[in-house]
């Protein structure tokens, strides 16, 4: 039986939801900057190269951004397959994990990440669903260790 069932679960589905969504943009915009509005002003889908991390951090740093991400990959596979985790650790560590490898692959292979959910109401980054999963794990992981530490 594989140790921590959800954690690999949760990252293989998570991983092919960004990679998918990522595709759809590249496919169904022609030119980077292209936009469409789901609620004008409020969200768009908007297609941008991202060369940086998370919402557009470190801009121009692929180069070692790429390895972190497959440095912090590997390690939590390492990690998920030597431990036992609860089930709200395996959601998080695997939420993250899906975020590391999908924006991991593409600064790989394509030497940036495919950005494309624009929430323009607070004029925030555009970002894409490796990063939503990488900041639900987050969240999660904070919920485990304040409810551990109770």
């Amino acid at each position: 039986m594989i140790k921590n069932p959800i954690f690999w679960i949760v990252a293989i589905i998570a991983l092919i939801i960004d990679q998918i969504t990522k595709y759809l943009v590249v496919i169904s915009f022609p030119e980077i900057g292209d936009t469409m509005p789901l609620w004008q002003g409020v969200f768009h889908f908007t297609y941008v190269q991202n060369t940086g991390a998370a919402f557009s951090f470190f801009q121009g740093g692929v180069g070692w951004l790429k390895w972190l991400s497959l440095i912090v990959s590997l390690g939590l596979m390492i990690f998920a397959w030597k431990e036992k985790l609860s089930k709200i650790e395996q959601f998080a560590y695997g939420f993250i994990l899906a975020g590391a490898l999908g924006n991991g692959v593409d600064r790989f292979l394509f030497g940036y990440v495919v950005d494309f959910l624009d929430f323009r109401l607070i004029n925030f980054p555009v970002f894409n669903m490796a990063d939503v999963c990488i900041n639900i794990g987050i969240v999660l992981l904070i919920y485990a260790t304040i409810k551990m530490s109770r």
